[in-house]
């Protein structure tokens, strides 16, 4: 006797499934986010499940030889740095962010030096081969090693693929993708998780590899299950605001690398240009002789990247005080500003508070904390700090400088930029060695107030 189908409703934010539809999902809150799907019965095999071992060996690790690790040049400095030293032969990339950050601009300004010693197929489900064409030669792009497919089923692109063999392949973007055996609309949980577990098989089997284009729901993580996090290799994000120029891209994960590196880019006519020296960018419009105004020094993984810290402090008109944060963690400035109120002494109760991390910027080291405090204080007694100062360390909840580490990566960044005057925490400075304090004025501190009296004279 045939078996009865069988529908359920699954949410499409989280995956939850639930015999019967409901306005909003019960694990994840989100509204209006269930669709049905059709459960293919599963037919129960009668007697024991045969197994046989033959054909199957587990390796001794010194029996595994190590392979030469081939990685493609994408063509720009900073998208190398991010993925490792380049795209490696036979890994899956998950490149996520923002609608309009630049995701599909970086992807085919890339293959210009992809295309010259490599075959690369760009699938694209969003746009049309002459929209495509418009927007490379904006861009520039003129290879003709580049193939543009526009499917969106999977199976057939899979196939695709097999037949035509390219060195790599880009796939913009993997919620476009479906297969048609899965009853469930493109973009679903389903459907986002079993098309990249099909292109995730085909890029280890082929040994090419795959760079998947993938949106983000409005919460900005990315959208689809978070298995597909755990499929592929690395998984790059893209960060920024897109009225400002300048985009930050981040490794979230990597196989292949580090984690901790970053590429800084900026968006202009031409597409994406990389800024090889992100510093002298973020702090290049910092305004003269204002209060309020701070450099800090922030490390990206190996790479110190100087950034204005802004700070704006005014008598609130309300009964609670407004305390907002661009680019700084919300609660960290929180428990700052409790910290100088209680233990430096300075009243902030009945006034506004605002952050700001110019650039687009956003930061979240606790050796910022120094630069964070010193803007606050300066806006609040409306003096100035010193344009030529940085200052860096972490703040505790008693009021103390805190030490930090790469203490003299950050003084050779400040250097090179021909900063004169750097506040660190007393704890780093027996740290420093006698070259670099003949080059800048380098001040140890234990608590604000020191920090403070530093940084205006």
């Amino acid at each position: 006797m045939a078996q009865k189908v069988k529908s359920v409703y699954v949410c499409n934010e989280c995956g939850y499934v639930s015999p019967k539809w409901n306005g909003q999902c019960p694990e994840c809150g989100a509204w209006n986010t269930f669709s049905e799907q059709i459960e293919s019965p599963v037919s129960a095999s009668s007697g024991k499940t045969s197994y046989s071992p033959e054909g199957f060996k587990a390796y001794k690790l010194s029996e595994i030889e190590r392979e030469y690790e081939h990685r493609y040049d994408m063509g720009s400095t900073e998208l190398n740095r991010v993925l490792g030293g380049g795209l490696v032969k036979g890994s899956i990339v998950l490149l996520s962010g923002d609608p309009g950050i630049g995701k599909s601009t970086i992807l085919l300004q890339s293959t210009e030096a992809l295309g010259k010693d490599n075959k690369i197929l760009y699938i694209s489900g969003e746009e049309s081969p002459h929209q495509i064409k418009l927007r490379a030669t904006r861009l520039g792009v003129s290879t003709e090693n580049l193939l543009i497919l526009c499917r969106t089923d999977a199976e057939a692109v899979a196939e695709y693929i097999k037949s035509e063999k390219p060195t790599i392949v880009i796939i913009d973007s993997i919620q476009t993708m479906a297969i048609e055996a899965i009853s469930s609309l493109p973009g679903s949980i389903t459907q986002v998780r079993e098309c990249a577990n099909l292109f995730m098989r085909l890029s280890k089997s082929l040994n090419i590899p795959i760079i998947l284009v993938g949106h983000v729901n409005k919460d900005g993580n990315i959208a689809g299950p978070k298995v597909l996090e755990h499929i592929v290799d690395t998984v790059l994000y893209f960060e920024g605001e897109k009225n400002l120029s300048y985009r930050i891209l981040r490794a979230v994960k990597n196989r292949y690398g580090s984690t901790n590196e970053i590429g800084v880019f900026e968006m202009k006519d031409n597409g994406l240009n990389e800024v090889t020296n992100p510093s002298k960018a973020l702090i290049a419009g910092k305004p003269v002789n204002v209060p309020g105004s701070c450099i800090a020094c922030v490390m990206e993984g190996s790479r110190p990247i100087l950034a204005e810290v802004q700070g704006l402090v005014c008598v609130s008109s309300f009964g609670n005080p407004r305390r907002t944060a661009n680019g700084f963690d919300y609660n960290r400035a929180a428990m700052l500003i409790a910290v100088l109120e209680k233990r430096a002494g300075y009243f902030l109760g009945s006034s506004d508070i605002y952050i700001n991390i110019a650039g687009g910027l956003k930061i979240d080291e606790p050796a910022s904390d120094l630069s964070v405090a010193l803007s606050i204080i300066s806006s609040l007694k409306n003096e100035n700090l010193r344009d030529d100062t940085i200052a860096f360390g972490e703040i505790g909840l008693a009021g103390e400088i805190r030490s930090v580490g790469f203490a003299e990566v950050r003084i050779r960044e400040a250097i090179r930029l021909g900063l004169k005057k750097c506040i660190i925490p007393h704890r780093n400075l027996n740290e420093i060695n006698s070259e670099l304090k003949s080059k800048i004025e380098i001040i140890g501190v234990n608590n604000i107030r020191k920090a403070y009296a530093e940084a205006i004279v």
